[in-house]
C-alpha cells in the first residue's frame, strides 16, 4: 500500500491499525443441513475407489483472500483486503505451470459512517473501494464479519471468472478440479471435464444412519452419488471419499466431497474419478496442517497465490505487546 496515501488518512484523523482478524485467509463455511437425494443408490451406500490413469492434462485452481484492519475512524474500521485466484496447468511432462491468474486490491468501510476528511481520504485510494452499508457497521463485531463477507464474496467472483475463462479453453480432453464447489457457476456445474474438490464439512447432507456412513468412510473408498439440495446454487452430483484412515484421528480425517455435473456419466466414472482424485494426495501437501485433505496441485497453487500476497497484509511476527515511543 503507498505509505503516502496511508499517511493521508492518519492526518485526516483515523487512527491508524495492524489487526488480521481470526480466520482472515480463508473463506467460512455454512453449518447447516442442507439435504440431498440419492442418485446411485436408494439410500446412501459405500463404495470402493478404483485406480485410474491420471489424465494427460489437468489444470488445477485455487483462490485465497487475506484482509487486515488498517484504521479506524471512531470504531468504524476501515479493512485492507487481498483477493486472488489462479489456474495451473500440469501436462505430460507432470509439471505445474501458471496458466492464467487474477487479482484485487481492495479497501472495505462503510464510507456514509466516516468522517468528512476521513471519507475524503478514503475515496482518494488507488485501492478498489468497496462500500459496507452503515447497519453493518454499529458494532466493531458486527463491521468485522461484514467486511470479511465482502472478501470472501470478492474472492468467489474471482475465482468464478478465472475458473469460467479457463473451462471455456479446455481441450478435448483436459480436466479442471476446482479447490471449492462446482454449484456456484452455471458454466462449471455443467461441464463434463470439471471437478469440485471441497475439504470443510460446515455443511452436512444426511442425518442418522447416512450421516455416520458418509463421515465413517473407511479409506480407499466413497459414497454413493446423490444430489446435495438445499444450499447449492446450481444442480451438481456429488459423493464423499476418504484419502487416510480416520481411525485414531477424526472422522473429518482425510474426507472430501466432490462434485461433478449433473449427468449419467458421472455416475458410471465416479469410482474412477475418485481413484484419480486418491492418486493426487502424492507427494504430501505438507509441512499444510490441511494436508490430509489437500491435494498437491492445489497446495501448489495455494504456495504460488501466498508467495504473490502483499507483505503489509501477514501478520507481523513477534509479540503485540505495547512498543515504547521514541
Amino acid at each position: 500500500m503507498p505509505e503516502r496515501w496511508l499517511s493521508a488518512l492518519v492526518a485526516a484523523g483515523a487512527v491508524p491499525a495492524s489487526h488480521v482478524p481470526q480466520g482472515s485467509p480463508g473463506r467460512a463455511d455454512l453449518e447447516e443441513v442442507a439435504g440431498a437425494e440419492p442418485v446411485e443408490d436408494a439410500i446412501l451406500a459405500v463404495r470402493p475407489v478404483t485406480s485410474e490413469e491420471l489424465p494427460a492434462t489437468v489444470c488445477f485452481l485455487d483462490g485465497i483472500q487475506y484482509h487486515k484492519v488498517i484504521a479506524y475512524d471512531g470504531v468504524v474500521p476501515v479493512v485492507r483486503a487481498h483477493v486472488a485466484a489462479a489456474a495451473r496447468r500440469r501436462g505430460r511432462d507432470r509439471r505445474l505451470r501458471t496458466a492464467a491468474g487474477a487479482s484485487r486490491e481492495l479497501l472495505v468501510t462503510a464510507v456514509a459512517a466516516l468522517r468528512p476528511p476521513v471519507r475524503e481520504a478514503v475515496e482518494g485510494s488507488p485501492l478498489e473501494l468497496v462500500d459496507l452499508a452503515t447497519a453493518d457497521v454499529a458494532q466493531p463485531a458486527r463491521a468485522l464479519e461484514a467486511a470479511r463477507g465482502a472478501v470472501e464474496h470478492a474472492r468467489v467472483e474471482l475465482e468464478r471468472a478465472v475458473a469460467e475463462g479457463i473451462a471455456a479453453s479446455l481441450d478435448a480432453t483436459e480436466w479442471l478440479v476446482i479447490d471449492g464447489l462446482l454449484s456456484e457457476s452455471a458454466v462449471l456445474a455443467e461441464h463434463p471435464r470439471a471437478l469440485g474438490v471441497i475439504k470443510s464439512h460446515g455443511a452436512q447432507y444426511f442425518t442418522g444412519a447416512e450421516l455416520e456412513r458418509a463421515l465413517t468412510l473407511p479409506a480407499g473408498h466413497r459414497s454413493s452419488v446423490f444430489r446435495p439440495r438445499g444450499r447449492a446454487r446450481h444442480e451438481v452430483y456429488s459423493w464423499y471419499q476418504r484419502l487416510w484412515p480416520w481411525e485414531g484421528n477424526d472422522l473429518l480425517y482425510g474426507l472430501l466431497r466432490v462434485e461433478a455435473r449433473p449427468h449419467p456419466a458421472t455416475v458410471e466414472r465416479a469410482s474412477r474419478l475418485a481413484g484419480w482424485l486418491a492418486a493426487e494426495r502424492a507427494p504430501l501437501s505438507l509441512p499444510d496442517a490441511r494436508w490430509d485433505r489437500l491435494l498437491y496441485p492445489i497446495w501448489d497453487v495455494e504456495s504460488y497465490l501466498k508467495a504473490r500476497v502483499p507483505r503489509d497484509l501477514l501478520p507481523a511476527p513477534g509479540s503485540r505487546l505495547p512498543v515504547a515511543a521514541s
